[in-house]
C-alpha cells in the first residue's frame, strides 16, 4: 500500500500529494499540543479547573477572567508559538546542512540574537519589547549571514556550516560574558535570568508580535521547503534539476534566522527545542524531506510540555523553562553524538 494519496480540488485543476502517516502524526501532535495547553490553563492554585472551564465558556467572574486571560493564556500561547518557531528554524537549518547538529542554537543564530537583546538591555538601557526584539533580530540576522559568508566556498557544505557556526557561537558567548561583567550588578542579574530562557511574566505584548511573525514566515517556510528534499540530494543534483540552489539556501536561512531571532527576543535563548523537534518529527512520520509542519507541531508540544513541567516541579522557586530544556538537551546531544560516532565507525 502506497504511503501517499493524491487529492484533487473540486475543479480537478490542482492536485497535491499527502503522506498519510505524516498527516496523521501532524494531527496527533496538534491535538496533544492543544491538550497540554488546556491542561496548563487549568492547573494552578489561584483558581480551580472548574473556574477555568466556566471562564472559557464566558461565565467566569472578574478574578477568573484576569487569571486565565491575563496571566495564564499569554504564557501558554507564547510557549506554543515560540516552540513552533524554533521547530521550524531547526528543521530548515538541519535540512540545509544535512546534519542533525545543524540547528539555530548550534550555528550561532540564537547566540547572535542573545547578544542583540543583551546590548539593548545593558548598553542602550531599554527594556521595551519592541526594542529588544529589534536588537535580537538585527544581531541574529547578522550572525546568520556571517556564518553563511564564512562557510561559503563554491557553495555551502553542511559540515563546514556547523563547524563555522560553533566557532561563531563561542565568540558571541564571550561577547555576552564581557557585557555581563561590565554591567551594573542589578542589571546583569536581570539579563542572566533572561539568558537562561523563561516564559514567566509573558503578556500579550509578546504574543501578538510572535503570532504575526509566525503567520508570515511559517507559510514562507512551507512554500520554500518543497525544494529541500531535492537539495538534500546534493547541490549538483538540485542544480541539474533547475533549482537556484544558493538563492533558495539563502532565502531559507533568512527565514530560519528570523524565526529564531524573534523567538529568542521574546523568551530568551531556549535550547534543545530547535535541535530535537525536527529529529523527533522525522522519526515519528518516517517521511522524507524537512517536515516543516510536523517539526513546528513537535516544537510547540515540547516547549508547552516543558514549561508546564517547569512550573509544577517541586523546587524552591519556579524553574525557568530554559533550565529544564537545557538539561534535556545536554542528554539528547550526548546521545546524538554517540549515535553519529557509532554510525561513522560501522
Amino acid at each position: 500500500m502506497s504511503a501517499y494519496r493524491i487529492f484533487h480540488t473540486p475543479s480537478r485543476r490542482v492536485s497535491f500529494r499527502v503522506h498519510l502517516r505524516a498527516a496523521a502524526v501532524l494531527l496527533g501532535l496538534l491535538g496533544a499540543a492543544a491538550a497540554v495547553g488546556l491542561l496548563a490553563l487549568g492547573t494552578g492554585s489561584a483558581i480551580s479547573a472548574g473556574d477555568v472551564v466556566r471562564t472559557l465558556a464566558g461565565r467566569g467572574d472578574a478574578m477568573s477572567e484576569m487569571v486565565v486571560y491575563e496571566l495564564r493564556a499569554p504564557r501558554v500561547l507564547l510557549a506554543l508559538l515560540v516552540g513552533a518557531a524554533l521547530g521550524v528554524g531547526g528543521a530548515v537549518v538541519q535540512s540545509l546542512s544535512r546534519n542533525p547538529l545543524g540547528s539555530p542554537d548550534i550555528i550561532g543564530v540564537n547566540a547572535g540574537a542573545a547578544v542583540g537583546a543583551v546590548l539593548m538591555l545593558l548598553v542602550v538601557g531599554t527594556v521595551t519589547p519592541l526594542a529588544v526584539t529589534a536588537g535580537a533580530l538585527a544581531c541574529g540576522l547578522g550572525a546568520g549571514l556571517l556564518v553563511y559568508a564564512l562557510s561559503f566556498k563554491r557553495g555551502v557544505q553542511g559540515t563546514r556550516l556547523v563547524l563555522v557556526g560553533i566557532g561563531v557561537t563561542a565568540m558571541l558567548h564571550s561577547v555576552i560574558a564581557y557585557l555581563l561583567t561590565r554591567a551594573d550588578l542589578y542589571e546583569s542579574q536581570g539579563a542572566k535570568v533572561w539568558l537562561v530562557g523563561s516564559l514567566a511574566g509573558s503578556g500579550w505584548a509578546q504574543v501578538w508580535p510572535m503570532a504575526a511573525v509566525l503567520s508570515v514566515l511559517l507559510p514562507a517556510a512551507l512554500a520554500l521547503s518543497r525544494s529541500l528534499s531535492t537539495m538534500e540530494m546534493g547541490d549538483e543534483t538540485a542544480s541539474a534539476l533547475g533549482l537556484p540552489v544558493e538563492r533558495l539556501r539563502l532565502a531559507l536561512l533568512l527565514v530560519a534566522v528570523l524565526l529564531s531571532g524573534v523567538a529568542v527576543s521574546v523568551a530568551g535563548p531556549i535550547v534543545f527545542v530547535a535541535l530535537a523537534a525536527p529529529q523527533l518529527s522525522r522519526r515519528l512520520t518516517g517521511a522524507p524531506g524537512a517536515g516543516v509542519a510536523t517539526a513546528a507541531a513537535t516544537g510547540a508540544l515540547l516547549l508547552a510540555a516543558a514549561d508546564l513541567a517547569a512550573q509544577r516541579l517541586p523546587t524552591s522557586g519556579q524553574l525557568p523553562v530554559g533550565v529544564l530544556t537545557g538539561g534535556l538537551g545536554g542528554l539528547y546531544l550526548a546521545w546524538l553524538l554517540h549515535r553519529e560516532w557509532r554510525a561513522g565507525r560501522s
